[in-house]
Formats: C-alpha cells, sequence, structure tokens
C-alpha cells in the first residue's frame, strides 16, 4: 500500500513540476522590455511596468536550470539562458560588485541596495545554470559572489554575515527584507539562504574554504538560530548574536531541517550528519504544532501574545512537503511520511490555481483565496514549489 501511494505521489509531482514551468515558460517572459515580467495577478494579468527583483529573477534561472537538469527539455534551457543573460546584464553592479536589489520593467537600476540574500540566490542560481550549460563565465561569477560575500558582509570575530550595505558597501539603516520583518544585522532567513547557496556552488567547486564556511553557517545554526527549548528557529538577531524576539515561522522550521542534512552531506562531516538527523526529528515534530485538521500548515506565531497568523501560504506548503518527508526517511516513523502526503492533498485542493495555472499565494482563516496577491511577482517565484517537486521526485527511487 505504502509503495503504491509513493507510486501516485511521484506521477502526480512529475506531473505538476510540467505543470508549473509550463506556465512560468508561457506567461512570463516580457518580450517587450527582455526578461521576465515583474508581476502578475491571479487571472493571469500582467503589471507590465512593475520593478523587477532580483530574487524573483534568480530562482527563475534555478528551477528552469534544475530541470532541465533533471529532464533536458529544450525550452526549460531555453529559459534558463534568458534569466542569465538579464541577471548578468542589468543586475550585476560591474562598478562596485554584487547584485542590485530590483531594476525598473526596463532594466535600469532600481533599488541599488546589496542585500546578502539576493546575492545567496545568485550564487545557488549560477551554480545550478553551470551544472545545465557548463558556462564557465557562471561558474566564476558565482565563485567572485562567494568571495565578495566574505570580504564585505562576513563577521571575522564573530561570525555569520550582516543583512544589507548600500551600493557601494557602506552601512545602511533599512536592513530588513521586507517591511514584515525585523530591522536586525543577522538573520535565520538569509543565513539560511546564504548556506543553501553556498551548498550548490560546493557542488561544482569543492573548495576547502567554502566547506569551511559552510561548516560554519551549520555551526551559527546548531549554536544560535535552533532554540535548544523549544526546536523552533529563532529569527532575529543583533551583531553580537543576542536574540530579538520570539516569532515562530513554520515554514522556516520546516525548510531548515532538510537544507542544513543537505549541507552537511555535500561536505560530507560526519559529525555535523549525525548531529543535524537528530536536530531533524526535533524540529520536525516541533512543526507539528503548525499543522491544521486539513494537512495544511500555518504560517507564523507569536508565543507571547498567543497569536496565531492563520493563513496557509504556498511556499510554507511546499516546505512541509519536502521537509516532513525527510524526517519520514531519517526516522522510518510513518507519521511523517503521512503529514507530507496530507500536506501535498492540501496544495492540491486548495493552493493549485486549477483555472489559470501555478500556485495561489495561499489561504486565509476561512479557506478562502487571499485576495490580491501575487502569482508572479518580488517574492512570488516557481522555485518552492519547482523544488519541492524536483526535491520529492528524486527522493522516490523506482
Amino acid at each position: 500500500m505504502k509503495q503504491q501511494q509513493l507510486n501516485i505521489f511521484k506521477k502526480e509531482l512529475t506531473d505538476e513540476l510540467k505543470n508549473i514551468l509550463t506556465w512560468w515558460a508561457a506567461h512570463a517572459p516580457d518580450n517587450a522590455n527582455g526578461g521576465f515580467y515583474g508581476k502578475i495577478d491571479d487571472d493571469n494579468l500582467v503589471t507590465a511596468d512593475a520593478p523587477k527583483g532580483s530574487v524573483l529573477n534568480a530562482r527563475i534561472l534555478w528551477s528552469f536550470a534544475a530541470a532541465y537538469n533533471h529532464q533536458p527539455e529544450h525550452v526549460y534551457l531555453e529559459m534558463a539562458d534568458r534569466a542569465y543573460q538579464y541577471i548578468i546584464s542589468h543586475f550585476i553592479d560591474s562598478e562596485e560588485g554584487g547584485v542590485y536589489w530590483s531594476v525598473n520593467y526596463k532594466g535600469e537600476p532600481l533599488d541599488t541596495k546589496k542585500q546578502v540574500y539576493a546575492i545567496a540566490f545568485t550564487i545557488y542560481a549560477l551554480s545550478e545554470y553551470y551544472r545545465a550549460g557548463k558556462i564557465e563565465n557562471a561558474k566564476q561569477l558565482a565563485i567572485d559572489l562567494f568571495y565578495l560575500l566574505i570580504e564585505k558582509t562576513y563577521d571575522p570575530i564573530k561570525t555569520g554575515y550582516f543583512e544589507a550595505f548600500t551600493k557601494d558597501w557602506h552601512p545602511i539603516a533599512d536592513l530588513r527584507l521586507s517591511a514584515k520583518d525585523a530591522n536586525e544585522k543577522k538573520t535565520m532567513n538569509t543565513h539560511l539562504h546564504v548556506l543553501e547557496g553556498y551548498t550548490n556552488l560546493y557542488r561544482i567547486w569543492p573548495d576547502k574554504a567554502l566547506g569551511e564556511h559552510i561548516k560554519m553557517l551549520l555551526n551559527n545554526f546548531f549554536e544560535h538560530f535552533i532554540d535548544k527549548k523549544t526546536n523552533h528557529l529563532r529569527l532575529f538577531f543583533d551583531e553580537n548574536w543576542n536574540a530579538k524576539g520570539d516569532l515562530i515561522s513554520y515554514g522556516h522550521d520546516i525548510e531548515a531541517t532538510w537544507l542544513l542534512l543537505e549541507a552537511a552531506e555535500a561536505i560530507g562531516d560526519e559529525a555535523s550528519i549525525k548531529k543535524t538527523k537528530e536536530i531533524t526529528i526535533a524540529m520536525a515534530d516541533a512543526t507539528i504544532t503548525g499543522l491544521d485538521i486539513d494537512g495544511g500548515l500555518w504560517y507564523e506565531y507569536e508565543p507571547k501574545e498567543n497569536c496565531l497568523v492563520k493563513e496557509k501560504h504556498w511556499w510554507v506548503q511546499a516546505e512541509a512537503m519536502v521537509g516532513f518527508f525527510n524526517a519520514w526517511q531519517i526516522s522510518g516513523d510513518e507519521k511523517h511520511l503521512n503529514i507530507s502526503l496530507k500536506n501535498w492533498e492540501f496544495v492540491k485542493t486548495k493552493i493549485l490555481n486549477k483555472q489559470n495555472g501555478e500556485w495561489f499565494w495561499g489561504t486565509n482563516e476561512n479557506g478562502g483565496v487571499m485576495p490580491g496577491e501575487d502569482k508572479a511577482g518580488i517574492w512570488k517565484c516557481p522555485y518552492h514549489n519547482s523544488r519541492a517537486c524536483l526535491e520529492l521526485i528524486g527522493r522516490m527511487v523506482d
């Protein structure tokens, strides 16, 4: 019975991966101004003059490159080439180094701050693209960006990475990724995706110094980000690793479980692998408290206020699917597998936009679609959902 369930799961995810990428290839390219549109709504209506974000474009590059590496369809490489060319032509700062946060719809620099998060995703995407097309310049650019992060943003005294800088790498007052974030110098979210970017770079460039930085990042999670009492992640810190606030992000909790293990396995560090597997199960079990009875995973919880944000965002569900499946692979406890399968049922019922394609942003407390949100935008990308499909397909070996 279990194998039959897994066979169906794999078939459905294979079909969904194709659906996701077909939508992006059909609707996202901006044939008037180059690259990809900066904003598309649930009805597939384009805002042609919307800003274009570096995170969106890096994630598009990663998604199509990763899909091509899984199944070499010509259209996937064509879309990856398009994303790569746009990134190097419009987002890379050739004067000061790094990546602009956004450009306008014509591709001209708009928000020129240097957000470490965006640079990390560019490293991640370039590394995947190198695997697809063997473009040496892409690999070298990823390596150069790694060195740049170490030079400009790494804290050599306390370790960790400072969050953001001005165009010319001076301190900046507003460090936040988005308006909802705390304005702190070190954040879990940025460190998690620096780790992810470095891990993908290590696969194509197993450099000793890079491996040491991956191990340091893992230690940042073990020592600072993972709350040993609750097994949830602590999200915001000052420069001296003093925690700020106790907000719980269920999606990040479950996402971190498998990304940490992926990093430890990439560098082959047995002590980190063992420690991460133990932590993975504890964190996955802590995340269970954020599940609703329908299989969906809630967004956030504020313990001091006892306030649950009763929204179920698309990316949180994608991470739940992978994270609980990964926990089952480690623990052998079928409760984790059943959570992953039930979450997919929730996604099929509530998150897939069956009329217009791709995934809705999420559902609200009443189970309805959250209105006015992007289908494509600064944050809404093909990355979480395509990555979930690719990860799970790869884990279900026939």
